[in-house]
């Protein structure tokens, strides 16, 4: 994948956590408090898994021995965590250098496996994985009967470049 792609990958990432992570604090905390405990407990792994993969990108040691939390957090700091995350992964990304992007980076992962991945693999993983989850937060959101909001990378980029919708 071309640099430029990536990178407009994880600016996708982050309009899409964004609209995520407004829909999600639009719930009734008792009407929809299912949902909402099922979605704080999707951006908390979420998170947690950026967080490592971060840690793992600067070669520092992880801080999480797992994905997830008996405890999960409240929105407002899962927001504030992921929102740095976001900002921090594009930072890196307009940083890496074109050799940098296959250099292989060898780790272990929380369960106890060895993997390995580029840079490259990890930003992607990064993207696809949030996609994944916020998936499944949406289809809590449709449990909920509240607004889902349209989050696909054809709406952020007709958004983004409304010419095209012209073209």
């Amino acid at each position: 994948m071309e640099m430029s792609l990536l990178r407009k990958a994880l600016e996708y990432k982050c309009w899409a956590d964004r609209r995520t992570l407004n829909a999600v604090g639009a719930l009734d905390p008792v009407q929809g408090g299912t949902s909402l405990a099922f979605a704080r407990q999707q951006l908390n792994h979420m998170v947690r898994v950026e967080e490592n993969f971060r840690a793992r990108l600067q070669s520092k040691t992880i801080p999480h021995i797992s994905t997830n939390t008996e405890v999960i957090p409240e929105l407002q700091e899962l927001d504030q965590r992921l929102t740095t995350s976001n900002e921090w992964l594009a930072i890196y990304a307009v940083g890496l250098q074109t050799i940098q992007i296959h250099q292989t980076l060898n780790f272990t992962f929380v369960d106890g496996l060895r993997g390995s991945m580029t840079p490259a693999e990890i930003l992607f993983h990064i993207v696809n994985h949030g996609t994944y989850h916020r998936g499944a937060i949406g289809h809590a959101l449709d449990l909920a009967r509240a607004k889902r909001p349209a989050d696909t990378y054809t709406v952020f980029i007709h958004a983004l470049e409304p010419q095209r919708r012209d073209a």
